[in-house]
């Protein structure tokens, strides 16, 4: 179950809550908006599939807990299904707004600089499939696989976009700063290639089209910036 079926069901996008380390969960106020009783709603959407668990909240809100989160991978990337090929061409970066303004400077290429930080991701997330092929990596994508500590947290903030796209002020800006930090934890810590000898696996098929994510969410926060993602730097 996705953030964006989800949100076609609820009728607005949900929100990720939490950290997603043990459990992918979103709220959402839907069965109030709709006047419906909560646990009524809670009930049906218990019954679709890849729904973990419905809890409803004093407030009336409902927790809504996924089966298996790197499905949204599918979504973003426009992979047509979880069986379909990992080398599936990655979408097309949005166009640049013409009223748009960065709020970053080009200097310094430093940490220090968020918007460095930020296109470093993206490229980063370039180089990973241009690597990948070289490589060999490919096969199916299994979103099962994102199961890890660093892969959920980057999924966690993949998760917001949708939300953003509805809202009348997404702070792209500060969004992806986060998940440019996120992104270049996950990297560094958890192996998106092959190392050695190691023979690749469908993990590394699955944190390669992580990476395809990645990149298009950042593209798409750069554009409403109006930066240009780059591939190098």
């Amino acid at each position: 179950m996705t953030p964006g079926r989800l949100g076609e069901i609820l009728g607005l996008p949900p929100i990720p809550q939490g950290t997603w380390a043990e459990e992918a969960l979103y709220v959402s106020p839907a069965a109030l908006r709709r006047g419906e009783a909560p646990g009524e709603m809670a009930a049906r959407l218990r019954a679709l599939p890849g729904i973990a668990d419905v809890r409803v909240r004093a407030d009336g809100f409902l927790e809504i807990a996924v089966t298996v989160p790197g499905e949204l991978v599918v979504e973003l990337t426009g992979t047509v299904s979880p069986d379909s090929p990992a080398s599936t061409a990655p979408p097309a970066s949005p166009a640049l707004p013409d009223t748009a303004v960065s709020p970053w400077t080009d200097a310094p290429g430093t940490w220090s600089n968020p918007g460095f930080v930020v296109k470093y991701a993206h490229v980063r997330a370039v180089a990973v499939r241009r690597w990948a092929a070289e490589l060999g990596v490919g096969g199916r994508f299994r979103p099962e696989s994102l199961d890890g500590r660093w892969d959920r947290a980057v999924l966690r903030l993949l998760a917001e976009v949708h939300g953003r796209r509805a809202s009348r002020d997404p702070g792209w800006a500060a969004y992806t700063e986060r998940l440019a930090l996120a992104y270049h934890d996950a990297f560094e810590r958890a192996a998106v290639l092959p190392m050695g000898d190691e023979e690749p696996s469908p993990l590394h098929t699955a944190r390669v089209e992580l990476a395809r994510a990645v990149r298009a969410v950042l593209a798409e926060g750069l554009a409403a910036l109006g930066e240009t993602a780059p591939d190098r730097l």
